[in-house]
């Protein structure tokens, strides 16, 4: 085991990155979902803002013209979507699977004259002085703007649902459409405004993927990012500043899939422990909350076990197969986890949300 490769602060700065896809997507679901929609065609979305916003800013040489381009395809995206089910009255659910089928394969069909293309850079937003830092500015002042933009999204989002006279409209309409329509509120138009800022910020996720984070263009390359994104609105239970911290935790996940095998180390031993952070943070913010704490204390017990494993068998390897399984496993877990306290799951969601609501019922 070489841990003289590893360098934590880089490790952390690319977990950061690994992250503001997820953080993007994961707000505008959450903004969808506090409205009582449940919209499972983020992955179509994110997959077509990438090759949109691909396309436009190898078009025209500008990444910002991308990203807007990716945040109106998105957007479009997700519109279609709400007229099928807030005029049409149809499925949500089957509806937003077919929306993610029909963007997989749009998404191929434009991106096939693409592949190999290198797009214009995203300049980082370096701070003089600053940004060179030790820790701090890499951590913190070197990354590319739209990691600012994330965070401040996440701001912005939970002060408009918790600080806002809309915001409260918005969760309104999501916990009762009906006491909401009666009070004169237009349910279906404030739920479109929020389909389409959820379609936004998919879009930008997954340009972001295909301009700064992975600067190419590849079938499928949102591989799954989309429903990492779905569950963690529901780890987060609805609440802004939980999707950062779960984005962080499932990012790390992903860092360190990539990571550990060139560095030699037992992917179990970062794994183990990242694993115990989030139980600990968990653990803390169950205990605040005066909410069971049986779900962190299985999530510490977990990391624990991992983290044993890996400093018993330090040189062991694992195939790269089981490595990029390794997001998904955790999704997986934590949904799991979170599912088992049904009382916690049922007082954190939207109550209308999925059910379809007409005007005239």
């Amino acid at each position: 085991m070489d841990l003289s490769a590893l360098d934590p602060v880089a490790l952390i700065a690319s977990l950061i990155v690994a992250a503001t896809p997820l953080v993007l997507a994961g707000i505008g679901e959450l903004v969808v979902e506090k409205s009582g929609v449940l919209n499972l065609g983020v992955e179509g979305m994110m997959i077509v803002g990438a090759i949109a916003g691909f396309a436009a800013a190898v078009g025209t040489g500008n990444p910002f013209l991308g990203l807007v381009t990716a945040a109106a395809a998105g957007m479009l995206l997700a519109l279609v979507f709400g007229l099928l089910t807030q005029f049409l009255l149809a499925n949500q659910v089957a509806t937003g699977l077919a929306l993610t089928m029909v963007g997989l394969g749009l998404a191929a069909l434009i991106g096939q004259p693409y592949a190999g293309i290198k797009p214009p850079g995203s300049p980082r937003l370096d701070i003089p002085h600053v940004s060179d830092l030790p820790v701090v500015g890499p951590l913190l002042f070197s990354h590319d703007a739209m990691v600012y933009v994330a965070l401040a999204l996440v701001i912005a989002t939970w002060l408009f649902l918790g600080r806002s006279r809309a915001g409260l409209v918005l969760r309104a309409v999501g916990e009762n459409h009906d006491a909401a329509h009666s009070l004169g509120y237009p349910v279906v138009r404030i739920r479109l405004y929020a389909i389409a800022f959820g379609g936004a910020c998919a879009g930008l996720g997954g340009a972001y993927l295909s301009l700064i984070r992975v600067p190419q263009w590849t079938e499928g390359m949102t591989a799954g990012a989309g429903w990492i994104a779905l569950a963690l609105v529901v780890f987060a239970s609805w609440k802004p500043w939980r999707v950062l911290f779960g984005a962080l935790l499932f990012g790390g996940i992903t860092t360190l899939q990539l990571n550990t095998q060139a560095l030699n180390i037992n992917p179990a031993i970062p794994a183990g422990a990242l694993l115990l952070a989030a139980g600990l943070i968990w653990l803390v913010a169950s205990l605040s909350a005066s909410r069971a704490a049986g779900s962190p204390l299985v999530m510490l017990l977990t990391g624990a076990v991992v983290l044993a494993f890996g400093l018993i068998y330090p040189r062991m390897q694992i195939g790269s197969a089981w490595l990029s399984m390794a997001p998904y496993l955790v999704t997986i877990l934590v949904l799991v986890l979170i599912s088992s306290d049904r009382t916690r799951a049922a007082l954190s969601a939207p109550h209308s949300l999925g059910r379809l609501f007409h005007p005239s019922s």
